[in-house]
């Protein structure tokens, strides 16, 4: 009898299971993404690295809503590409499950980022086309087709390494974005990001955030992202790897058979590295239970 088996294989890479540590939460040093493969992920997707260090913006940069969600505006901080890839040459030999998240005001800059990292030891890059609360960079990108066609056209051009590309859940374009990263060279996508969003102090009369916007994240979108993802599946036929509020094995479920053949988790990760643990064994329980022996099995069944 073949024992059910939670390993999965996305774009030519092969995850021991479909969890992946999404970009921002944690990720700004590679030892705690090695902390996130011990306790259990099957792939690791850093903090959105760019060309030159970036310290964000002022505190405060994050809000917790009623409802269990966060509200941030980091404001992509990154110690940049160079001193990056110098953690990652730390690593070399170690073959872990790393995913790079890289971001950029354009073409150019994107291009120039991969240039310095290429050469290290990873499995991917996810093109942070989504950011709702930085200008000149995120969501400036990555509502306009052409635009995003050009970023993956430059980054292919580059790169043998497979691309995903991240998207935006604030706009009715969405189709029609993951349609030009595709023909211009994505290997897959990852939908979605953070909603723009943000929160008023009643007592101040002020926007919360230094930032005033941020992005929304944890339970109150997963519907959301539930929503893009089964219309990408229909639509675009690459893998994708599913975002936004996944918090439970439950959860994680509901997306693969949105079509999501990956689930990031993102929010969950203030639960503690062990729901990473945690999902994968309900998971396991529930594929036995209902006789999946792969993941594969299940992804789509929504449809």
């Amino acid at each position: 009898m073949v024992e059910t088996s939670l390993r999965v294989s996305l774009a030519g890479l092969k995850f021991e299971n479909p969890l992946v540590l999404a970009s921002g939460i944690v990720g700004v040093t590679v030892s705690s993404l090695v902390r996130a493969v011990d306790s259990g992920a099957g792939a690791v997707v850093s903090k959105s690295i760019g060309l030159e260090p970036r310290e964000g913006y002022p505190n405060p940069t994050l809000v917790a809503t009623e409802d269990g969600g966060l509200v941030n505006a980091v404001g992509l901080s990154n110690p940049g590409a160079r001193v990056f890839a110098e953690e990652l040459e730390g690593v070399r030999g170690r073959r872990l499950p790393i995913i790079v998240s890289i971001f950029g005001g354009g073409p150019v800059e994107f291009s120039r980022v991969v240039d310095i990292l290429d050469r290290q030891e990873f499995l991917a890059y996810e093109l942070n086309l989504s950011c709702p609360h930085v200008e000149g960079v995120g969501t400036e990108i990555g509502h306009d087709p052409e635009v995003v066609a050009s970023v993956v056209k430059a980054v292919r051009s580059r790169t043998k390494k497979p691309i995903f590309a991240k998207l935006s859940p604030n706009t009715h374009k969405i189709v029609e974005i993951a349609r030009a990263a595709v023909s211009s060279g994505a290997d897959g996508l990852t939908a979605v990001n953070t909603l723009r969003a943000m929160a008023i102090n009643v007592e101040t009369t002020k926007p919360t955030l230094s930032n005033k916007f941020g992005g929304l994240s944890g339970d109150a979108i997963r519907s959301i992202a539930l929503a893009r993802i089964y219309e990408l599946y229909e639509e675009v036929k690459v893998p994708i790897v599913g975002c936004g509020g996944v918090s439970n094995w439950e959860h994680a479920v509901e997306m693969i058979f949105a079509g999501a053949g990956a689930v990031e988790l993102g929010t969950a990760l203030y639960q503690g590295y062990g729901v990473f643990g945690d999902i994968n064994w309900g998971l396991l329980q529930y594929m036995r239970r209902k006789k999946f022996k792969r993941v594969q099995e299940m992804v789509g069944l929504g449809h």
